[in-house]
């Protein structure tokens, strides 16, 4: 399995990239369309550049069908620095918010959020790896917006619906899903996501807001996150993460090339069903914590061992894993454990050799 030359990455973050988008960006390291420099040297104002940046914007609307009522925007920060872009540019409208807080990265967006106004929370905060019953949730109808977080990458929960917000704007963190299923951006007030899972290295967060949510931001709102000021001066109002922005639109190309957002949704259905079916078929040496109805298809959390995991079977699964050359299986460290992060650049194959190692390793230990 793996291979000398065959790295296996399941990494929730920086994460894998496509091979054959770094064999690109590697050929035209150090002269970019016959530049002499690289695009790295290049400025931001620069014909080049602003080739980019206009085909970068197009692709992620081609790709996800961005009405033409929204603005496509890249700013930088990553997820942390939009939780506070979101509640600056759009607390101003009430005062108060809703939060839906499913795990870790929600719980920080809220967090971030009162700093700038009042946070109502439309559900007490769950058990691990659960999402209540719409049927619990209450609702704020004067709420500037409601902010969910789409899949928790932490936590391995991820919503398989668009909530009801019953006309209140809603706002999505897809950092960790983005690109991974087709959506309708209509129902959405903004949508936000770092690129640095399924569409490109760090450095860039993607932003997509409707145009009626512009034009109101606290004035404490620095203007590199001011999303009308970033809209009016077309993503460029300070030097941007140009390279981020070249690597990510190569994704979008690669994304293009295989079948779309449509193809990506397939495959990650199919790897997330073989990891999840491996792990639930374990006879319970294998175990996942989250409920059925909301496992995420990106970030597949799991404990090794009998009884719910046991930390030093766990510790000689890293070790074996790494000499197969799998590498990122260890869960974050707020929750133990294993984690395989099944993005877009994670090929079926990937799966299935680590599918194949989880069942050596089994039947190694079970006969001890």
């Amino acid at each position: 399995m793996g291979g000398s030359n065959s790295v296996l990455n399941f990494g929730a973050g920086p994460a894998k990239l496509p091979r054959e988008v770094l064999l690109e960006v590697q050929g035209e390291l150090l002269n970019y369309q016959n530049m002499g420099m690289s695009i790295m040297e290049m400025s931001h104002r620069s014909p080049e550049y602003s080739k980019i940046n206009a085909d970068a914007q197009k692709a992620v609307r081609e790709l996800m069908n961005v009405p033409d009522n929204y603005r496509v925007l890249f700013i930088q920060g990553g997820g942390t620095g939009a939780f506070a872009a979101v509640a600056m540019n759009l607390l101003n409208r009430t005062g108060s918010a809703d939060y839906l807080v499913t795990g870790t990265w929600s719980r920080k967006a809220a967090k971030e959020a009162r700093k700038y106004g009042n946070v109502k929370l439309v559900f007490p905060e769950p058990e691990l790896g659960t999402i209540p019953d719409q049927s619990t949730w209450t609702f704020d109808p004067e709420a500037s917006y409601v902010y969910y977080c789409a899949n928790e990458t932490v936590d391995g929960v991820e919503f398989g619906f668009i909530p009801e917000t019953h006309d209140v704007p809603l706002i999505a963190d897809m950092s960790s899903s983005i690109m991974t299923k087709e959506i309708d951006v209509k129902k959405f007030g903004v949508i936000i996501a770092g690129a640095q899972k399924n569409i490109g290295p760090a450095g860039v967060t993607v932003i997509i807001v409707r145009d009626d949510l512009l034009g109101n931001p606290m004035t404490i709102c620095p203007s590199i996150l001011d999303f009308t000021h970033i809209s009016k001066e077309n993503s460029v109002h300070n030097t941007p993460a140009t390279f981020s922005v070249y690597v990510m639109n190569k994704v979008f190309d690669w994304i293009k090339r295989n079948g779309g957002v449509k193809e990506m949704e397939k495959q990650a259905n199919e790897k997330s069903k073989l990891l999840y079916d491996t792990i639930d078929n374990s006879d319970g040496f294998y175990y996942c914590p989250i409920s059925e109805e909301c496992r995420s298809r990106m970030n597949v959390p799991f404990r090794v061992g009998f009884n719910k995991g046991n930390v030093a079977l766990e510790a000689e699964f890293l070790d074996h894993a790494l000499k197969y050359n799998m590498h990122q299986l260890k869960g974050h460290r707020s929750v133990g454990g294993m984690r395989a992060s099944l993005y877009n650049a994670v090929t079926l194959e990937d799966v299935q050799a680590l599918v194949k190692y989880m069942k050596e390793f089994q039947k190694e230990k079970a006969a001890l």
